[in-house]
C-alpha cells in the first residue's frame, strides 16, 4: 500500500463495522478449536502487581481466511482465563434489523444526487471499471456516498481472497463465548461507528475513494504482510502499516484511532479496579503507539503491561 491516506483498508484494522458492511453473520457452527499456534500473537495482559483483576489485550483482525486458523497461543490462554468478553461493537451487533437500513439511510445520497456526479470524472471512470470488473451493478453503487463506496470495494477486495467477517478473530470468540455461556459487551454500538464515517468531509470521502481504487492491486501482498506481523505479535510492524504518512491526516487519526482509544480507557480501568479478568477484542491497530495506543496508555495509569507468553502463571490454552 502507499500509505495510510483515508484508504478503507487501512480501516480493517480500526472499525468492525467494516466486516459486516455485505451482511455477514456469526458463524452459526461450532466454532473451530481454541488457537494452538505456536506464534505469540498480539495478544497482551494489563494489570497491577499484587492487585486483582487483569484485561487480556488482545488485538484482531476483522476479516480472516480459515487458513488463518489455528489462531496464535495467546488467544487461547487470554479465553481461558477471563471471565467475560469485551469487544468493539456488542455480541450480536451484525444481527439487529435496523443496521442495514441506517447503513443504507446514512451512506446513500439523496434524491438528485449520485456519486457518479459528485466525485470528479476520471475518479467515477475508475469506479466504474472496477464494477465492472468484479460484476457489481452500477444502477445501485452510484447512490452510494464515497465512503460507502469504498468500503464495499474493500469487503468485496478481501472476500475474493477468502477473508470474512464469520472469520474474523472477533466474530470466532463471540461465537465461542455464547457456546460456553461466558457474558459479553461492547464498548461502542453501531450507530457510533456509522457516524465516523459521516463526519468525514467529501474531500476526504473522494480521497478515501481514490486511494481505495489505488490500493486494490495490492490488497494480496499487503494482507499477507499484515497477517504475518499480527500472527507474530509484531505490534510496532502493524503500527508502521498503520501510521505510515498518519502526519498527513490528523483529522482522520484522532477521529477514528486516538479519540476512541482515549474514550475506553476509563471503563478498562474501572473494570481492573473492580478486580475483573476480562478478554478485550479490539482492532490491532489500537493496541501500538507511543503515547495514544491502549497500551501505552494503561501503561500512564501504572499498569504492568506484559505479554500472554511472558505470565507463566496463567492456564494455558488447550484446544
Amino acid at each position: 500500500m502507499v500509505g495510510l491516506r483515508v484508504t478503507s483498508f487501512r480501516l480493517l484494522l480500526w472499525v468492525p463495522l467494516l466486516a459486516l458492511l455485505l451482511g455477514c453473520r456469526p458463524a452459526s457452527q461450532t466454532p473451530a478449536s481454541t488457537a494452538t499456534s505456536a506464534a505469540r500473537g498480539c495478544t497482551w495482559i494489563a494489570d497491577r502487581e499484587g492487585k486483582p483483576g487483569k484485561l487480556f489485550l488482545c488485538g484482531t483482525i476483522h476479516i480472516l481466511r480459515e487458513s488463518d486458523y489455528p489462531l496464535p497461543a495467546g488467544y487461547g490462554i487470554a479465553y481461558r482465563n477471563s471471565s467475560k468478553l469485551v469487544l468493539e461493537l456488542p455480541p450480536g451487533a451484525s444481527e439487529a434489523p435496523e443496521f442495514q437500513s441506517r447503513l443504507m439511510e446514512l451512506g446513500q445520497y439523496p434524491a438528485g444526487e449520485s456519486l457518479e456526479t459528485s466525485v470528479k470524472p476520471e475518479l467515477w471512470k475508475q469506479f466504474e471499471a472496477w464494477a465492472q470488473r468484479r460484476n457489481m451493478t452500477l444502477s445501485r453503487l452510484r447512490n452510494f456516498r464515497p465512503w460507502l463506496a469504498a468500503l464495499v470495494i474493500t469487503s468485496t477486495e478481501y472476500a475474493a481472497l477468502g477473508a470474512k467477517a464469520d472469520k474474523g478473530a472477533d466474530q470466532h470468540f463471540e461465537a465461542m463465548a455464547k457456546r460456553d455461556g461466558k457474558p459479553g459487551e461492547g464498548l461502542e454500538t453501531v450507530e457510533l461507528q456509522l457516524q465516523l464515517f459521516t463526519q468525514l468531509t467529501p474531500a476526504m470521502q473522494e480521497e478515501m475513494l481514490a486511494q481505495t481504487l489505488e490500493e486494490v492491486s495490492t490488497v494480496s501482498q499487503e494482507f499477507e504482510k499484515m497477517i504475518s506481523a499480527w500472527k507474530n505479535g509484531e505490534l510496532a510492524a502493524l503500527h508502521a502499516m498503520l501510521t505510515r504518512e498518519a502526519e498527513k491526516y490528523p483529522d482522520l487519526m484522532k477521529l477514528f484511532l486516538t479519540d476512541r482509544n482515549h474514550a475506553w480507557i476509563d471503563r478498562l480501568d474501572a473494570m481492573l479496579q473492580r478486580g475483573e479478568n476480562v478478554m478485550l477484542l479490539v482492532g490491532a491497530g489500537h493496541l501500538g503507539g507511543d503515547t495514544d495506543g491502549v497500551l501505552a496508555l494503561l501503561r500512564q495509569r501504572g499498569c504492568r503491561v506484559r505479554h500472554v507468553t511472558e505470565a507463566p502463571e496463567l492456564v494455558p490454552g488447550k484446544p
